[in-house]
């Protein structure tokens, strides 16, 4: 157990996890910094540990905190000097007749249904699979933080939602579910493109991407977006 103790009202307890697989990498020795659950977290508690690396799943803070590998790098990207590369603008116009509607992050059967098929299409080895409501509601979900859905419409087919928190200085990107069969349309990527679209729309100058793990081909996607800001050696670096 450690502290961070900014104010005494901001002071914080952390605990560590056991070692226990990783999973991104070949590796059963990780482990994970989390806040204490107990804690009642603030706008600005948030945006301070979202600035220093810390992700939400669910109603919980946390990062990785392994003795032995520094392979999860937290990345943002600077909203207002993003330029989508030329692939990045292809996927743009190939998806002109697709809207974008900011929705209230809850659960829904129109929302989950779509969660459902991405995670037993796309994930079905993976710790997540079987997909069911109540994991819905415990990994996306949660009472204390501003979220909101980035959904991504054909007419009135839901096709991607990005599941987004509202933080002082940025967006946090938490997750991206969409349709699996409109493998075409690369709705992971219109889908970030679109937080960051709505963070210059918000004046916001972050958007959190998460964790770049450059071994791992499920998460080495995250640098695609630049220019990339890594947290590395406790502060921010550019990658233009």
């Amino acid at each position: 157990m450690s502290e961070m103790d900014n104010s005494e009202e901001e002071r914080v307890e952390f605990f560590l996890t056991p070692p226990h697989p990783c999973s991104y990498l070949d590796r059963a020795d990780a482990q994970t910094l989390f806040v204490d659950p107990r804690r009642i977290i603030s706008s600005d508690l948030y945006q301070t540990l979202s600035a220093s690396g810390f992700r939400r799943s669910g109603g919980h803070l946390y990062r990785p905190h392994c003795a032995s590998c520094s392979a999860c790098v937290p990345t943002r990207v600077p909203a207002k000097s993003f330029a989508p590369s030329r692939s990045q603008r292809r996927i743009i116009k190939r998806n002109k007749d697709l809207r974008v509607e900011v929705e209230e992050a809850k659960f829904s059967k129109r929302h989950y249904n779509l969660y459902e098929r991405y995670i037993n299409q796309r994930h079905a080895d993976g710790d997540m699979y079987p997909a069911t409501e109540d994991q819905f509601r415990s990994f996306l979900l949660s009472e204390w933080c501003a979220s909101i859905f980035v959904s991504i419409y054909e007419g009135e087919r839901l096709l991607s939602v990005g599941v987004t928190d509202q933080l002082a200085h940025g967006l946090s990107a938490i997750y991206t579910f969409f349709e699996p069969s409109e493998t075409r349309r690369s709705l992971g990527v219109l889908s970030v493109i679109k937080q960051i679209e709505l963070c210059q729309q918000q004046d916001l100058p972050f958007l959190y991407l998460g964790y770049w793990i450059k071994e791992s081909v499920k998460m080495n996607y995250k640098t695609n977006y630049r220019p990339t800001e890594l947290f590395v050696n406790d502060r921010w670096v550019g990658l233009s």
